[in-house]
């Protein structure tokens, strides 16, 4: 994270005594990155994060590991819209497509989640619809509808939908974070970026648990690079006074982002939100379109040789795709290998526009991406051929 944060109590020094109101000391937790070299919290429990009592093997069924490659390479829609509702934000995940740095799964849930770890990487929940509390040791979060909710490597946390919640969330292999170019040798944003500090959401105060469910054995379900483990800890890690730090869940909201206009199309890059492991993530928000008096104002057909593009229609009307099928709560898939652009006839239709209502978010992988479970079952077979008719 570029900017440091303090919630709840914390001592004035560092790693000195800290006492808590019946005499005892509070137990420290230094949460860093890259062997403690970059962003770090420290997090002050009541009880020692460090105490389990059980360690079980949980199998991964429900969110199946299996994908096959992209053969025969075609684009392919995915109508996320078909995939069934249930469960909840962790184990009710529908794995779309992954490769080696990423995973992208689909979520469409009502139920409360568990206690959850990923320890392979960070998460980006992107919700599409509905509002839910992210309840985490570092504090709580309510989201909705066009939140980016970040998540570090390591944070204990569950999600309560108020409502059904239609997500999609991005599992890396590494840390996901503001491009470089948009922060300073420091860690500030700049003034050219399309968001800044301002836009963050951090918890604000500390999420205690009490009373007899504080003291409680409690289960934490742990994902690491080997599978799933479900850890017993003897009291509920939601047991934190306080912290500080640079490393904490956080949330973006895709409206805030403010979209770089140029007099004719812009490339990709333009929309660039955050950077992961041989991956980009993108927001393509309403904006106006390009004003120079022969501007073709949607995309031209292109061809991005390094990457797949994978991009989650959210909401407005995007007007390059239409007779394709795509419509809101689809996914395409670009596999590097295809040249792909406008439906016929759109460039036309799209002459003298002036603005868009378009929302979306794209996520580029630097290595091909592999199909899931999830896009079998959703696939719509004939998209691929939209362009010949």
């Amino acid at each position: 994270m570029p900017y440091y944060r303090a919630v709840g109590e914390i001592p004035r020094k560092r790693h000195i005594v800290f006492r808590r109101p019946d005499g005892g000391v509070y137990a420290e937790e230094l949460m860093g990155e890259e062997g403690f070299s970059s962003e770090s919290a420290l997090l002050y429990h009541r009880n020692a994060p460090t105490a389990i009592v059980k360690s079980e093997t949980v199998s991964d069924t429900a969110q199946a590991t299996a994908v096959e490659p992209n053969l025969p390479l075609a684009p392919r829609h995915f109508r996320t819209q078909d995939l069934p509702e249930g469960g909840d934000l962790v184990r009710g995940r529908q794995l779309l497509c992954a490769n080696a740095d990423v995973r992208l799964s689909f979520a469409a849930v009502t139920e409360a989640s568990g206690l959850y770890r990923d320890s392979v990487g960070d998460e980006t929940v992107y919700i599409q619809s509905g509002t839910a509390r992210f309840e985490s040791t570092y504090g709580v979060l309510e989201v909705g509808a066009g939140d980016y909710v970040v998540i570090p490597t390591g944070t204990i946390h569950r999600w309560v939908p108020h409502e059904p919640v239609r997500a999609l969330t991005i599992e890396a292999s590494g840390h996901i974070r503001p491009p470089k170019r948009y922060l300073s040798a420091r860690g500030q944003f700049l003034e050219h970026a399309p968001y800044s500090e301002r836009d963050l959401r951090g918890p604000t105060e500390p999420h205690l648990v009490t009373g007899p469910e504080a003291e409680q054995p409690t289960p934490v379900l742990v994902r690491t690079r080997r599978g799933l483990t479900q850890l017993t800890f003897a009291h509920h890690p939601f047991d934190v006074v306080g912290w500080d730090g640079h490393l904490y869940p956080y949330v973006f909201n895709i409206n805030d982002f403010e979209p770089i206009v140029k007099r004719t199309h812009a490339p990709p890059p333009v929309h660039q939100t955050f950077e992961g492991p041989n991956f980009v993530v993108c927001s393509f928000c309403p904006r106006p379109l390009d004003f120079h008096d022969s501007a073709v104002p949607i995309p031209y057909n292109h061809h991005n040789v390094d990457s797949d593009e994978f991009m989650y229609y959210v909401a407005g009307d995007y007007a390059a795709r239409r007779g394709s099928g795509i419509d809101i709560g689809s996914i395409s898939l670009h596999p590097a290998g295809f040249t792909h652009g406008p439906q016929p006839g759109a460039v036309e239709a799209s002459l003298g526009a002036g603005y868009t209502s378009e929302t979306a978010v794209m996520i580029d992988t630097f290595n091909p991406l592999d199909l899931g479970a999830g896009a079998r079952q959703s696939e719509d077979p004939e998209y691929a051929w939209t362009w010949a008719r």
